[in-house]
């Protein structure tokens, strides 16, 4: 099929548009890799583009060696973790009944789930109900209070219901009940939204940084966010660092390789996990937004 000069046009625009806003995606990653990797006279004279001039390793050692980085590391995994897995689990047994019309008070329980997104998670009172549960200064503090999502509920909650009711008939006429449907016919066929979902509570819990900061008080239980925000804000760190160095490569770290490395390990785990769902992620959000 032949396209028209106004679709043509159309498509050239639609790419060009599509092209440029990758590019302002693209160009600060690799401006923060060339820093990273860049060697100390280009970085400290401003010549690294997105290129790195050079191939220089010492910011990535200085991580390992000046910062606690692996066992901040470490904390991100155990919060997204645990974090994703109580999520995801707690969404998905409340999302199930809520999609089901025999249940009851379920339009008043959607309702009510409804009304709380027009209110966020406020700081204060979050603290003070984390302290009247005991939980500060244990990760507990940062699960629970965002243990569900809203938007993630109602969205599961729409994908359910748009599954065949003849399907669940028949299983439950076959002698299956509700919990061996739930987890051996209906999640299975819910694994676009269920990635999907697992992505968007995993960006949430990597990127935590000002709830850890509130509930957290002992250092050796930050996450990687919270270092690397140090190491952007705290000068003196940097200057340890260097302090760390042997004095014949002291000018090898600049503030700015020692930050771009620092921020390019805290998002290259996100950048090899979306991969593998990226191919869930589209299909999953319009499929489980089609019903409100």
């Amino acid at each position: 099929m032949r396209l028209s000069l106004g679709e043509k046009v159309l498509y050239a625009v639609n790419y060009s548009l599509l092209l440029l806003a990758g590019l302002s995606c693209l160009i600060p990653l690799l401006h923060l890799v060339a820093l990273s990797l860049s060697e100390y006279d280009a970085v400290a004279s401003g010549f690294v583009g997105i290129w790195p001039v050079g191939v220089n390793l010492d910011s990535y050692r200085s991580l390992m060696d000046g910062t606690p980085l692996v066992k901040c590391f470490q904390n991100s995994v155990v919060i997204t973790g645990f974090g994703v897995l109580f999520s995801m689990l707690f969404t998905i047994l409340a999302a199930y009944p809520l999609s089901k019309p025999y249940f009851y008070s379920r339009k008043f329980f959607t309702m009510a789930i409804v009304f709380t997104m027009l209110f966020g998670i406020q700081v204060i009172p979050a603290f003070l109900v984390n302290r009247a549960l005991e939980i500060v200064n244990t990760y507990w503090s940062l699960w629970l209070p965002g243990l569900i999502s809203a938007y993630n509920l109602l969205v599961l909650k729409s994908f359910f219901e748009q599954l065949p009711e003849e399907m669940s008939e028949a299983a439950q006429m076959d002698g299956c009940n509700e919990w061996r449907l739930l987890w051996q016919i209906v999640l299975p066929l819910s694994m676009p939204v269920l990635a999907t979902l697992m992505l968007f509570y995993g960006v949430g819990y990597w990127n935590a940084f000002q709830s850890v900061l509130i509930n957290i008080n002992d250092s050796n239980k930050f996450n990687l966010a919270v270092l690397v925000q140090n190491m952007i804000a705290n000068q003196s760190l940097l200057q340890s660092m260097n302090n760390l160095q042997p004095q014949d490569i002291q000018e090898l770290l600049t503030p700015q390789s020692i930050r771009s490395a620092g921020i390019i390990i805290m998002i290259v785990p996100l950048l090899v996990v979306y991969p593998f769902l990226q191919k869930y992620f589209v299909k999953g959000v319009l499929i489980g937004a089609v019903k409100g």
